[in-house]
């Protein structure tokens, strides 16, 4: 019997912070003491607070250490292991109250969260099955395959409102249902673990902290439509998440959770990965299944759906990771539970992945309808720095940027496209007044045409006209005609585009116009960017009242354009100045401007 389990991070952001080290570090430290028979060393996936990381979690107590160094392990091991005096400046800070540490729970990142998808991450080691279903896993697999008929799971699912959460919200249990109305000798469960938008990782968290709950939840799916064969597909760039998978299927099948004869009911149901090269449009549902097929990842027009005509033609259906996540629990604790949190017509919980200018960047779940204010300031901390809030892009490329003016809005599927936004999978970048709304739209489309496979031309071609116009306007050489050109640009390419990623992608700078036209206007009629960000309306300037002659301007300028002697003003040579705006972050004095 172990004294203390200690739950270290090994998901991506925590190994890129270097947790192996820390992990080695705990190991030989263990050993010195003659402690590695009363402390048990447990991998465990995203715990969320991602800025935290290398995370540590010592039970029974909970401590929650922070950004732990391999060499904090012996004073951890020394006075919490052995004396019981936890090191309370590595504890995670909103833990501690006065001379007490706090329940994680409790605090204000946590505390606020209900956690479907992401219960098991950051609470069990996802390369052991046993630990899997020590917390109730395959029991929701058993109770399908021995209790329910096929109809009667499509029905719970259906009665849950479960929408899909990998983009557009369809609801779950209507895809399930017309892939099982459609017969067929073979058809097909695919999950679709591609997640491509930048900032975006909640279901490569999922992946690397439960790996199961999706093996599990296509297992269901596969008897709900009358499928016996599920295909994964996951980018290559996921290399912990590749690893967890494939460990997690040889143990379903050595347990007989996948393969022949489950459960002793006939029925057949077996999973293979396929791994995706990285391309964004392989996101899209078809564009998904025709490189599962070995072909060039390009979209094709629907109908048909994939429900009668998917992977090799045949019936399929396809859901993302977190989808998926949610349907063991749906299945053990009823479709009632499930419909008692969030929205009218947006049903349990989002994951998201909290990012940009806020103090607790992770990963978080919360109920459907809480506010983006609650999200930002409750959970996120708040911006740092002491700036203000500006925009929170949701959906990433596809997605749009909410305002201030919607800060207290609830975030389900309705109310974002009603705003100009979408939830996509479910990145969420927050924005201070620091960033510039024209340049943001400009980094979203930049990826979108990047990314765009080329066979239609309004996403081929349009996507990039609308890219020289962005680009004229921050460099200051647009027109008043450009911008509205660039709004006509915008509905052609979202109209007539043949798949979601074209359609989509002016929802960026649709909604950067609706919300932030003043920004755009300033760039072409004043050439002046508010926020600093476009070099090319930059001008920076000394003031020579203010400046002290201090030199710290000079010493760090990279091109040698600031003249002065010491202890009198400087000024910038114009002409040689490349507006990197070093000047501006080392001075001291505000002596600098920019504009």
């Amino acid at each position: 019997m172990y004294r203390l389990h200690v739950l270290l991070c090994a998901g991506t952001g925590c190994t890129s912070s270097k947790s192996p080290l820390v992990k080695e570090a705990l190991i030989e430290e263990l050993e010195k003491q003659n402690l590695q028979e009363e402390v048990c060393i447990v991998d465990t996936g995203c715990h969320g607070l991602c800025a935290l990381g290398p995370i540590m979690i010592v039970y029974p107590e909970g401590i929650f250490y922070a950004q732990v160094k391999p060499e904090d392990i012996s004073e951890i091991v020394s006075e919490h292991f052995l004396k019981g005096r936890p090191v309370t400046r590595l504890v995670y800070d909103e833990t501690i109250q006065g001379d007490n540490i706090t329940p994680l729970a409790d605090t204000t990142f946590y505390g606020r969260q209900t956690r479907i998808a992401l219960r098991n991450c950051g609470v069990i080691n996802p390369e052991s099955i046993d630990e899997y279903i020590g917390t109730g896993g395959y029991e929701a697999l058993g109770q399908v395959l021995t209790k329910m008929t096929p109809e009667s799971v499509i029905k719970e699912i259906l009665d849950s409102g479960l929408r899909g959460r990998g983009g557009a919200g369809f609801p779950t249990g209507r895809k399930w249902s017309l892939a099982a109305a459609n017969k067929s000798d073979q058809k097909y469960v695919c999950c679709n673990a591609d997640e491509g938008d930048p900032g975006a990782f909640m279901d490569r968290s999922v992946l690397e902290g439960d790996p199961h709950v999706v093996l599990e939840a296509m297992a269901i799916a596969g008897y709900a439509i009358g499928a016996n064969q599920g295909y994964i597909y996951v980018r290559a760039e996921y290399p912990i998440a590749v690893q967890r998978l494939n460990i997690a299927i040889n143990q379903a099948r050595e347990y007989g959770l996948l393969g022949k004869n489950i459960f002793n009911t006939k029925f057949d149901f077996d999973i293979e990965l396929r791994l995706g090269a990285g391309a964004f449009v392989c996101g899209e549902e078809t564009a998904l299944m025709t490189s599962i097929e070995g072909k060039r990842g390009e979209p094709h027009p629907r109908p048909p759906f994939p429900a009668l005509k998917g992977l090799f033609d045949k019936p399929t259906i396809l859901n993302n990771v977190e989808t998926f996540a949610n349907i063991p629990r749906i299945i053990v604790k009823g479709a009632k539970w499930f419909q008692s949190m969030g929205t009218e017509k947006s049903k349990g919980t989002k994951v998201f992945a909290l990012g940009g200018k806020v103090k607790n960047t992770g990963l978080v779940e919360i109920p459907m309808g809480t506010t983006l204010r609650e999200i930002v300031e409750d959970i996120g901390g708040g911006i740092p720095n002491g700036k203000k809030f500006k925009a929170a892009q949701t959906g990433g490329p596809s997605g749009g940027c909410i305002s201030i003016e919607n800060y207290d809005v609830p975030i389900d599927y309705d109310n974002l496209i009603a705003i100009g936004s979408m939830m996509g999978s479910g990145g969420l970048i927050v924005m201070d007044e620091d960033n510039c709304m024209v340049d943001i739209a400009k980094f979203f489309l930049e990826f979108t045409v990047e990314e765009s496979c080329g066979k239609c031309t309004p996403c081929r071609i349009g996507t990039k006209r609308m890219h020289e116009i962005l680009t004229k306007i921050t460099e200051g050489k647009a027109t008043m005609e450009d911008l509205d050109k660039l709004e006509e640009l915008c509905y052609y390419i979202r109209d007539n585009s043949l798949c979601g990623l074209g359609q989509t992608s002016p929802n960026p700078v649709l909604s950067t116009l609706r919300y932030f036209k003043d920004e755009y206007i300033e760039h072409v009629r004043d050439h002046k960017c508010r926020a600093g960000v476009c070099k090319a309306l930059l001008n920076f300037k000394i003031d020579e009242e203010k400046c002290k002659g201090c030199t710290l301007c000079a010493k760090n300028c990279p091109v040698n354009c600031i003249e002065g002697s010491l202890k009198m003003p400087h000024k910038i040579d114009q002409s040689k100045c490349i507006k990197c705006g070093t000047c501006f972050d080392n001075c001291k004095f505000n002596a600098i401007s920019r504009g």
